[in-house]
């Protein structure tokens, strides 16, 4: 298996850039999640000198991506439509990929698909492998998908990308995947998520506006079964008695299956003290990491768990999951309680509220773990598994 750190040889043997076609077609305009990491992924290689940069993009979103990445090439070929995109995406992407010629030699599917028929080593992305193990957190629909997409990867990729050790050796049990897996972390926007807010002031005008007051708990992230929202609320329900200034802030848009949060609500003595924003804006949410008097992140399961390395950035006590991702990542830095424990992660809401130098500890650990992910890294480390695909 190889890692974010392990070497490899130029494609070809040359020290010629490798020439990548990145598919962002499924990035929607205010991404989340695997989009997130499209496009921090996109711009950092857009920077590169060692990379010759394609996007294929929507055919309605070229104007975004010249922007975000000034170095790339943008194709815009698949259609707007979300039924028709999947349609192209199956049959369509490898024509489109033909056409380029001599300009791509190898193509990334930054999640979990490579397309059919281009003639080019594919590298693949897998973020984790819950559509296999828990296809009750999905739709249907995706299940369907990703399962038969996972299957295609492990079968035909030229190199895999997991985003976690985690994910790497569940692909390997599972999949037995024939090309090599790359295990390449993703990063974090330092100039966006600080322990410092970028100007006196700045934080509180964001909280003003969301209409937001000190101290809360806040979880950020897609509200959707695999995140143990329900959980989240009973444990702010237990102590929030006991402390009647407290609130409890939820950010991020409804996903599938949100409604089993409104049934917590439902249940809850100080319902009227929970937030639901709904999608945050990326620019507004470091200032909400910086002002959480704890951040929550109570997982079931994820290939990374990016906000909680985000939260680590901004300085914020944080509280996740053990035997997780997130604890291959945040190490110390985090309090960790085991999955669904809701009493358990109330104790641990009680102990980063409660202070003193061991929370004040967590802070600095978090900040300084956190500045060893950088996306320039997780670009480099994907540049050596397309030069493997390439090459191979």
């Amino acid at each position: 298996m190889s890692t974010a750190g392990a070497a490899g040889a130029p494609a070809g043997g040359s020290g010629l850039p490798v020439r990548v076609a990145l598919d962002v077609s499924a990035v929607p305009a205010s991404p989340i999640g695997a989009g997130w990491y499209t496009v921090e992924l996109a711009r950092a290689l857009g920077g590169r000198g060692d990379v010759e940069l394609t996007l294929v993009s929507r055919r309605g979103d070229m104007v975004r991506w010249r922007e975000l990445a000034g170095g790339a090439r943008v194709v815009a070929g698949a259609p707007d439509s979300r039924p028709a995109r999947l349609v192209w995406g199956e049959l369509g992407l490898g024509l489109e990929l033909r056409r380029l010629g001599p300009a791509v030699e190898v193509v990334h599917g930054p999640h979990y698909t490579m397309p059919a028929g281009s003639g080019l080593p594919a590298v693949v992305t897998v973020h984790d492998l819950t559509f296999r193990d828990h296809p009750e957190w999905h739709e249907r629909s995706k299940v369907l998908v990703f399962r038969r997409a996972l299957r295609i990867a492990a079968r035909r990729a030229a190199a895999i990308v997991c985003v976690s050790r985690s994910t790497a050796d569940q692909l390997r049990e599972h999949y037995a995947p024939r090309g090599p897996v790359h295990v390449v972390p993703h990063g974090v926007d330092h100039r966006r998520f600080a322990p410092t807010e970028p100007a006196p002031g700045a934080d509180e005008a964001v909280l003003g506006r969301l209409g937001l007051r000190r101290p809360y708990v806040l979880h950020v992230g897609t509200i959707e079964p695999r995140k143990d929202v329900p959980g989240l609320v009973e444990a702010f329900d237990r102590m929030a008695t006991a402390r009647p200034e407290l609130s409890l802030v939820l950010a991020g848009k409804d996903g599938w299956g949100a409604a089993a949060v409104d049934t917590a609500l439902g249940g809850a003595r100080h319902r009227e003290r929970v937030r639901r924003l709904g999608y945050v804006a990326g620019g507004d949410v470091p200032a909400l990491l910086r002002g959480a008097a704890a951040v929550a992140y109570p997982s079931l399961e994820e290939g990374f768990g990016l906000p909680a390395l985000e939260a680590l950035a901004c300085g914020a006590p944080l509280v996740t999951t053990e035997d997780s991702a997130m604890a291959e990542v945040t190490g110390p830095a985090a309090l960790l309680v085991a999955p669904g424990d809701r009493a358990a992660l109330a104790g641990a809401l009680e102990e980063l509220l409660g202070g003193g130098p061991a929370v004040e500890a967590r802070r600095a650990l978090g900040i300084e773990v956190a500045s060893r992910y950088t996306w320039e890294a997780s670009a480099a480390a994907h540049v050596l598994a397309y030069r493997q695909a390439a090459g191979g």
